[in-house]
C-alpha cells in the first residue's frame, strides 16, 4: 500500500476542526497528516491499520493517533457492494498538539494531557465503557468554535484518566521514542534507534547510563515494563514491517537489514513480537486490503 499525507489543516485557521461522517464506507487509504486524531465509530465494522497494528473495529470504539501516525479505518467487503445501504458513521476530530500554545499542555495542571499526546505516538485505543466520552465528542458537532474548544479540553482529561487503554503500533514502526525525565534514558533510546542496524550489547547501553549492566538491567525494565532485548527486538521488528509493507525487499534482506544476524532468530522474534511469521503478516496485511 502507497501511503500518502493528507493536509487536515483547516481553512479557517481554527484551532480544531470537527466532523461528522455517514457515507457508505471510510476513507480507502493509507495515510498520515501533521495533525493528532480522535475517532470514535459510531456505526460499521472491518479492519482498522494504525502503524503496524491491525485489528478489526466496531461500533463504539474510541481511538486517539498522534501526529504523523499512518492509519485507515478499512471497511468489509460488504460496504463496497453495489446496492449496498451499509454505513460507515464517525466523529472525527483533528487538532494540532499545540492548537492552545507550545507550553499549555506543559503546565503543572495540563500535565497529565501532554503525557495522553506522547502515548497518542503509538495511537491508543480506549477500552473502558465509553458511552460517557462518546456522547461528550458528539456534542462537539454542534456546538460553536469556543464551546469546542472547551469540551475538547473536557473529553481529553476524561480520556486521560482511562484506565484501560491500549497502545496500537509498536515503538519501531515509529521515528521517535518517548520522551523521559531521566536524561540519560533519552541518550540511550536516541543510542538504540541510531544503531539497531549494527549489534546492540546490554554493556553498550549501560554504559550510556553510566552504570554497570545488571543496575541498568533492573532499571531500565522498571521503567520501561520490559526487558532490554525485548525493547531492542521491538524495534528491530516494527522497523521489518515498515520495509515489509513498502515491499521493496526480500525477507533476507529485511532480516539483515533491521540488524539480525540470521533469518531463524528473525523469524522466531518476529512471531513472538507480532504473532505472525514475515511472510504471514505480509500476507494478510494484502489479503485484508485487496479483498476490501
Amino acid at each position: 500500500m502507497k501511503l500518502h499525507f493528507l493536509d487536515r489543516t483547516d481553512l479557517s485557521n481554527k484551532s480544531l476542526s470537527v466532523h461528522y461522517n455517514n457515507y457508505s464506507n471510510f476513507l480507502k487509504l493509507w495515510h498520515y497528516h501533521e495533525q493528532l486524531e480522535l475517532v470514535v465509530i459510531l456505526k460499521s465494522t472491518g479492519t482498522r491499520f494504525v502503524g503496524d497494528n491491525i485489528e478489526k473495529f466496531s461500533k463504539g470504539e474510541i481511538i486517539l493517533l498522534g501526529k504523523n501516525l499512518p492509519h485507515m479505518w478499512l471497511n468489509d467487503k460488504a460496504y463496497f457492494a453495489e446496492g449496498s445501504e451499509l454505513k460507515a458513521e464517525a466523529v472525527a476530530v483533528h487538532f494540532k498538539q499545540e492548537f492552545l500554545g507550545h507550553d499549555f499542555f506543559n503546565t503543572a495542571e495540563m500535565k497529565h494531557i501532554g503525557q495522553l499526546f506522547e502515548k497518542a505516538r503509538h495511537g491508543i485505543k480506549f477500552t473502558d465503557k465509553n458511552e460517557e466520552i462518546i456522547q461528550e465528542i458528539m456534542k462537539m458537532v454542534e456546538l460553536d468554535d469556543f464551546g469546542r474548544v472547551l469540551k475538547m479540553l473536557e473529553v481529553l482529561n476524561l480520556l486521560s484518566k482511562s484506565r484501560n487503554s491500549v497502545l496500537l503500533s509498536s515503538s519501531g514502526f515509529l521515528n521517535s521514542f518517548h520522551q523521559s525525565d531521566n536524561n540519560n534514558l533519552d541518550k540511550v533510546y536516541s543510542y538504540i534507534f541510531n544503531n539497531f542496524k549494527k549489534p546492540v550489547s546490554l554493556e553498550d547501553v549501560s554504559e550510556i547510563a553510566h552504570m554497570n549492566p545488571a543496575a541498568f538491567s533492573r532499571f531500565f525494565k522498571r521503567v520501561s515494563q520490559k526487558t532490554f532485548s525485548r525493547y531492542l527486538n521491538e524495534i528491530r521488528v516494527g522497523y521489518a514491517c515498515k520495509m515489509l509493507l513498502e515491499q521493496k525487499y526480500t525477507i533476507t534482506d529485511i532480516c539483515y537489514e533491521s540488524g539480525f544476524n540470521n533469518l531463524s532468530n528473525f523469524n522466531r522474534q518476529f512471531k513472538a513480537i507480532t504473532n505472525y511469521t514475515p511472510t504471514e503478516y505480509l500476507q494478510d496485511y494484502q489479503r485484508v486490503y485487496e479483498r476490501n
